[in-house]
């Protein structure tokens, strides 16, 4: 069994926090354990509660159109959340919930180590930049911890607001650039985009 397979088999039964007494499964993420794009969302809905999976509700579908339109399949991609348990009700995950899960995001991307990291939506934002604003910053490339990010809406988004819809296929679109910097120019060696805050000073 792979280090990934072991640490998945852990969120499985992990009883960290509140969240897990009215989960039916946890739903550690899937994916190739060696994949170049990691897709971290805010958490599980009902219909991955009910399945183990990741995205596999309406939002999940408007995800594959989205990958199928910058030329990838679902299988080609790790798709993750912040926490691995539904909350209930779909209530936003609350800080505790977050703290309880973030050393098994963090493993998830020590052993996968993808070369882009995209964040679906202002959870998944705040948990790797907690000072930005999903409107301010979605679409935008930056680098942290020798890693490409780019920080989009969560396709939820367009379920609920149809005009976000054409914003995120817009943002998806610049996906492959970015993979393709990520493969020609190692993170560790590229300069670090600056801060919002810091942005101001100049």
């Amino acid at each position: 069994m792979s280090e990934l397979e072991e640490l998945h088999q852990r969120i499985a039964s992990c009883t960290d926090c509140d969240l897990c007494r009215n989960r039916t499964h946890a739903v550690p993420g899937e994916g190739p354990p060696n994949a170049e794009l990691l897709f971290v969302g805010e958490g599980p809905g009902f219909y991955e509660d009910q399945q183990a999976r990741p995205f596999v509700g309406p939002a999940g579908r408007f995800l594959e159109e989205l990958l199928a339109s910058i030329g990838l399949q679902r299988d080609q991609v790790f798709i993750a959340n912040v926490v691995k348990c539904r909350p209930p009700n779909n209530r936003d995950p609350l800080p505790g919930e977050i703290e309880s899960c973030r050393k098994y995001l963090q493993q998830q991307i020590e052993l996968i180590q993808p070369k882009v990291i995209i964040s679906l939506g202002r959870y998944s934002l705040a948990w790797f930049f907690p000072r930005d604003t999903i409107s301010k910053v979605h679409g935008q490339t930056k680098v942290k911890d020798g890693i490409y990010f780019m920080p989009m809406y969560h396709p939820a988004a367009a379920l609920h607001a149809g005009n976000m819809r054409s914003v995120i296929e817009e943002d998806f679109k610049k996906i492959p650039a970015v993979l393709k910097r990520a493969r020609e120019a190692p993170p560790a060696q590229a300069a670090p985009v600056p801060e919002p805050e810091q942005m101001r000073l100049f």
